[in-house]
């Protein structure tokens, strides 16, 4: 080859390359983060309304509803239901038979006890048991339900109530010591 005879051409851009349609690899990533996003409003959707979480979910709503319900509706109700409330959580926390049927200071003693968050309901609480049946001309406090509101949430946020398992651990206890003084026999 003769050294004139070569003719060297110019690079050429990439400008002239369309955008659309995208390649392959794209339409991957775009799926894959559509469906991290369906996938996480999916979870927020189920954590806030509850769905998930079982027992601990509803209470955290109704919760909710009766903190928002304070600003309108009648502190005496709100009062009312959430004393029913904290009765519901306490029997899906522990055995049925044994908040069920505990009344007055009894019920109060109970909550202290089964309370991690160590909230004073015996002090606090007292309006639990009156405000139900106060008549409807006597006044409740907002800021004293709203306190016990927030220690109602605290308490179904806690994780490991160690008080309610002692219940529990007592009751195999008393079962184990009956098989064993009844094989004995």
């Amino acid at each position: 080859m003769e050294p004139g005879t070569l003719v060297l051409r110019d690079i050429h851009g990439f400008g002239s390359l369309p955008w659309w349609p995208m390649a392959p690899g794209w339409w991957y990533v775009i799926g894959a983060l559509g469906l991290l996003l369906l996938l996480v409003v999916i979870r927020y959707w189920m954590v806030y309304t509850g769905v998930w979480l079982g027992w601990r979910g509803d209470a955290r709503r109704q919760l909710r509803m009766l903190k928002k319900a304070l600003h309108n509706d009648d502190p005496l109700e709100v009062a009312g239901r959430l004393s029913e409330l904290l009765r519901r959580i306490a029997m899906a926390r522990s055995a049925r038979r044994e908040a069920a049927g505990l009344t007055g200071d009894d019920w109060l003693r109970w909550l202290n006890e089964h309370d991690t968050s160590r909230f004073d309901w015996e002090q606090h609480g007292q309006m639990l048991l009156t405000a139900p049946y106060m008549p409807p001309v006597m006044e409740v406090q907002r800021n004293e339900l709203v306190a016990l509101i927030s220690a109602a949430s605290r308490w179904v946020d806690a994780k490991d109530p160690s008080a309610s398992h002692t219940g529990t651990l007592q009751r195999l206890k008393q079962r184990m010591s009956g098989k064993a003084g009844s094989s004995h026999a």
